[in-house]
């Protein structure tokens, strides 16, 4: 590591943490120093990243000293602690959490859809939610061709939503069913294993969880289209990894399936796949470590003729949070938002 930026990863052994640093690999992103970061409990372990073994250092007063780029995976509440210490050291911030995207001085980005936006910020970038991330990958290319009037979707998401930690939870509790014991619900309020429920994130009062006005709030503010009529119902499935969604799109006057899986085909980020003859279409298996959001089953909504459905997977933790922010920190180098020290 020597030409480039220098970076900290923040929140770096968590799930969307370890798949940074695959990334940050992948792609040869140019790097003149790496920095770990994370809770004081995980200080001193260590993380290999290009063939060595980097140092986890405890998050700190002068962790930041000398960074030009943050990519933060830690929760909303250590984003709001720290970022605004990691800006005035004078780094660029790309947060993976709920903390500062809806704030109006705050881009929110997905780089296939409003990458000019971009150019606005003040020191962070937010990376928007993950069903948010997937659903606006499918939903803008037809936004282009005609403005969509309504989404209504419904959400499939994985344990890997929820971290590392609630995938192994699932895997635990699969064996402890299949040997006839108790399943044990720690990082949900009940068991995933064999079941499902809609998603554990607070009910408003207008009977929408969180996780549900994410979809409707961020999708809004993407598409710069704050009068789009959402309504999402997400629920929690019995998948480790990538979440999929069931997506109705309605506009003014008809759109063909056959001119949406043509636009969809040459859409950046999306790979469509189905086969009708042999009822195959994105399976979050399929999904999952995979750059695309496979999206398929595109058809004419026989309620309305103006109204398509499609049906999308993509993974998580890749498109859907890790991905995404190394996109936008390869999008703003590009664009001379950070320079490296």
């Amino acid at each position: 590591m020597s030409n480039g930026l220098r970076v900290a990863i923040m929140g770096a052994t968590g799930a969307v943490g370890a798949e940074l640093l695959t990334l940050l690999e992948e792609r040869s992103f140019p790097l003149k120093d790496l920095t770990l970061l994370a809770s004081p409990r995980s200080a001193g372990t260590t993380l290999t990243f290009r063939g060595e073994e980097l140092p986890v250092q405890a998050l700190g007063e002068t962790s930041f000293n000398g960074i030009d780029l943050v990519l933060a995976s830690a929760g909303g509440s250590v984003s709001q602690a720290w970022l605004p210490k990691a800006v005035a050291a004078g780094a660029l911030c790309i947060d993976n959490s709920s903390a500062y995207r809806m704030d109006p001085s705050v881009p929110l980005i997905v780089p296939e859809v409003n990458p000019k936006a971009a150019q606005g910020h003040q020191g962070i970038i937010a990376n928007p939610n993950c069903t948010t991330i997937l659903m606006a990958l499918a939903v803008w290319p037809l936004h282009q061709v005609q403005p969509v009037q309504r989404l209504v979707v419904a959400t499939y998401q994985s344990a890997s939503g929820a971290g590392a930690r609630a995938m192994e939870e699932v895997k635990q509790q699969a064996r402890a069913i299949l040997a006839g014991e108790e399943p044990v619900a720690e990082s949900f309020p009940y068991p995933l294993a064999f079941n499902l429920f809609p998603h554990n994130s607070p009910l408003g009062e207008n009977g929408y969880c969180q996780e549900e006005m994410k979809m409707v709030n961020e999708t809004r503010k993407i598409f710069g289209a704050e009068a789009l009529r959402i309504s999402a119902t997400c629920v929690r499935v019995p998948v480790l990894r990538a979440h999929s969604e069931a997506v109705n799109i309605e506009f003014a006057t008809p759109f063909s399936p056959q001119q949406a899986k043509a636009v969809l085909s040459e859409a950046p980020g999306v790979r469509v796949v189905e086969d009708w003859s042999r009822n195959y279409f994105p399976m979050p298996m399929e999904a999952s470590g995979q750059d695309d959001v496979l999206v398929g089953r595109i058809r004419q909504d026989i309620s309305n003729p103006n109204a398509l459905e499609l049906w999308l997977s993509g993974d998580q933790i890749r498109k859907g949070a890790a991905l995404n922010a190394v996109q936008i920190a390869e999008l703003v180098m590009v664009s001379g938002a950070v320079a490296a020290g």
